[in-house]
């Protein structure tokens, strides 16, 4: 019993109920993942920023998100659109850079408001053309969601329009946007080694996540198997306009505050 509780009790700042309910929190958020393509980063880090330490939540999160994210593109390599992956990933390494740069320099609400309006403008809006998939674009969507992830946290919301344009059925779009969000996760884990982050007191806690959070993968592949095509498109606009809106929201706040 004193091992367990010295695990759940190894997070800086961390409390021990805290430490269990992250772990279910990170099987609940990555199930919802796996079923709807998005979304479960957004409502982890959420309640990650309410438990845990400011400077610890965003490398933190960035770690669990690759084990989740990474453990379903695995699951669902077959299905992974690889054409636009270069140029994201070389988008991703430059927007790490810049963001890690300038940290702490651009308030948190202006990237919220910001990637909430483009979703919902990309969700409801008249369909464009710039919408169509290119390099160029993906590169610049990878550059600006790794730049805004390294305030934010999870950018699944900016990086899903472009994803849902360019590949053709639900599967697709699941393990697409997981392998793209496995990359820009991991690139982020790096710029935070790079600025000094202290990853190893979080190990446990970050370790139990993952594996939670494989666990909740591997169950919501279930429900995405059984859903209907036009149902989760249903419910993949209805999570992308609930994500715009909090964050709209908390930008809102943050701002009268």
């Amino acid at each position: 019993m004193q091992i367990v509780h010295d695990i759940l009790a190894s997070a800086p700042g961390v409390s021990e109920w805290s430490f269990v309910a992250l772990c279910l929190l990170s099987f609940l958020t990555s199930a919802v993942s796996a079923a709807f393509g998005l979304g479960g980063g957004a409502a982890l880090v959420a309640v990650m920023a309410s438990v845990m330490p400011l400077t610890s939540i965003i490398p933190v999160h960035a770690v669990v998100q690759v084990g989740s994210n990474f453990f379903r593109a695995v699951m669902m390599w077959r299905n992974i659109l690889f054409t636009w992956m270069p140029p994201f990933v070389a988008g991703t390494v430059i927007g790490a850079a810049i963001g890690g740069q300038i940290i702490f320099a651009l308030p948190k609400y202006v990237l919220q408001a910001i990637i909430g309006v483009f979703v919902l403008y990309a969700v409801w809006g008249p369909k464009m053309k710039a919408m169509e998939p290119t390099k160029l674009r993906f590169a610049t969507v990878g550059a600006l969601a790794s730049f805004a992830t390294m305030f934010a946290g999870a950018t699944g919301p900016l990086i899903a329009p472009f994803i849902k344009a360019s590949t053709t059925d639900r599967k697709m779009t699941v393990a697409t946007h997981a392998a793209f969000m496995s990359w820009q996760h991991g690139v982020k884990i790096l710029a935070f080694g790079f600025l000094g982050f202290a990853f190893a007191p979080y190990a446990p806690l970050m370790i139990l996540m993952t594996l939670f959070g494989a666990v909740g993968t591997w169950s919501g592949k279930f429900i995405l198997d059984w859903m209907a095509e036009n149902v989760f498109r249903w419910g993949f606009n209805l999570v992308l306009t609930v994500l715009a809106i909090r964050l709209l929201i908390e930008a809102g706040l943050e701002i009268a505050a």
